[in-house]
C-alpha cells in the first residue's frame, strides 16, 4: 500500500492586503465571548468560496482587538429543510453544546448585529501548517484513537482496501479517469470527540474543509449552519468509528450533557432562544439514544452519508 495522500484543511487565508491578525496578548484580559459581543466590528474582507456571505472582520473593545467572521443572516441562501433566516442562531447553539462537553471544538461564537444587520461572529482561527509528513498520523499505539495526530495530517487518500495503522477507513472515492481511492481520517482522539458532537447536533455537513488544526495541538470545527434538525440528517466524513463502542470517557460526557438539557436549566433555556422546542426535543433524544445504545452511530441509509463535495 503506498503512503497516504494528505487533504489538506480548507485554506481560509484573509482576502490580501489586510493588517495581520492582532498578537494574542492583545486580547488575552478579556474573554473572546465577551469581546465579540460587545466590540466594534470592522469588515476587512469577504471568504469568497462560502456559499453564504461569510466577512472577514476585525472586532475592537477597550483596546482589545481580535479577527473574527460574520455571517450576517441577511446573506444566508435559502435551504428546503432549515427554516429562513435560522442558520446563524444554530451556529450559536453549536458553540453552546461543545462548550457544555468541555471539548472546546467550536471557536468562541456569538448572536449580534453588525454592520448588515443581525448574524453570527465567530474568532477567527489560523490553521496549522502541517509540520510532518502522513508517516506521523498513527493515533496511538492500538490505532484506538487515545493520542492526537500531528498538523494538518487529519483526511488522506490511499490505494488498497486497508486504511493502515492510525487510520480509519471512510469510503472509497473517485480520483480521476476511472480510478478510486480509499477515503480515510485519522485515529485521533479529537476527531472521535467531533464525530460525538456532530452526533448529537445532527450536523449534516461535516466537510474536510471545516476541520482547523490549530496552534497548541488544539482541533476546531467551524460552520454549523445546517445542525438541530428534528429529522436525521448526519453526513460526515468521520464515519471510521460508526457501531464501535464510546469510550467511557466520552459517555460521562454525554450524561453530563443529558443532566444539563434537562427542562428548566440554564443550557436548555439558552438553547430555546436558538432553536425550536421540537429541535430541543430532538436533541435531547440523540443524547439518549448514544447512552442507550453506547456505541458510534451508523448511517441511517435515508439520508446520504457523506456530504458533497466532501472536502
Amino acid at each position: 500500500m503506498s503512503a497516504p495522500e494528505r487533504i489538506p484543511p480548507r485554506s481560509l487565508t484573509p482576502p490580501t492586503r489586510l493588517p495581520p491578525p492582532p498578537s494574542p496578548e492583545a486580547s488575552r484580559l478579556l474573554p473572546p465571548a465577551e469581546l465579540l459581543a460587545r466590540g466594534e466590528l470592522t469588515v476587512r474582507g469577504r471568504v469568497r468560496e462560502a456559499s453564504n456571505a461569510v466577512l472577514y472582520c476585525t472586532v475592537e473593545y477597550e483596546g482589545h482587538s481580535a479577527p473574527c467572521v460574520y455571517k450576517p443572516v441577511a446573506g444566508e441562501r435559502p435551504l428546503w429543510d432549515f427554516p429562513d433566516g435560522t442558520l446563524a442562531q444554530r451556529e450559536v447553539a453549536a458553540y453552546e453544546i461543545s462548550e457544555a462537553t468541555g471539548w472546546g471544538l467550536v471557536p468562541p461564537t456569538v448572536l449580534r448585529d453588525g454592520p448588515y444587520g443581525q448574524g453570527m461572529c465567530q474568532l477567527w482561527v489560523e490553521v496549522e501548517t502541517a509540520t510532518g509528513g502522513p508517516d506521523g498520523a498513527d493515533g496511538g499505539p492500538d490505532g484506538d484513537g487515545s493520542r492526537e495526530t500531528g498538523g494538518a495530517e487529519l483526511l488522506a487518500l490511499v490505494e488498497g482496501d486497508e486504511p493502515g495503522p492510525g487510520w480509519k477507513a471512510v469510503g472509497y472515492a473517485e480520483v480521476g479517469e476511472g480510478r478510486t481511492a480509499l477515503l480515510v481520517h485519522a485515529d485521533d482522539v479529537r476527531l472521535r470527540r467531533l464525530a460525538v458532537l456532530d452526533a448529537v447536533i445532527n450536523n449534516g455537513d461535516r466537510k474536510g474543509g471545516h476541520l482547523l488544526p490549530a496552534a497548541g495541538g488544539r482541533l476546531y470545527a467551524i460552520d454549523h449552519g445546517v445542525t438541530f434538525n428534528a429529522d436525521d440528517k448526519l453526513r460526515t466524513l468521520l464515519w471510521g468509528w460508526a457501531g464501535e463502542p464510546l469510550p467511557e470517557d466520552v459517555l460521562e460526557v454525554l450524561r453530563g450533557l443529558a443532566g444539563r438539557l434537562a427542562d428548566g436549566g440554564p443550557l436548555s433555556a439558552r438553547l430555546a432562544e436558538l432553536i425550536t422546542g421540537a429541535e430541543i426535543e430532538a436533541l435531547r433524544a440523540r443524547v439518549a439514544a448514544l447512552l442507550r445504545t453506547g456505541k458510534h452511530p451508523e448511517p441511517s441509509g435515508q439520508w446520504p452519508a457523506i456530504p458533497w463535495p466532501p472536502v
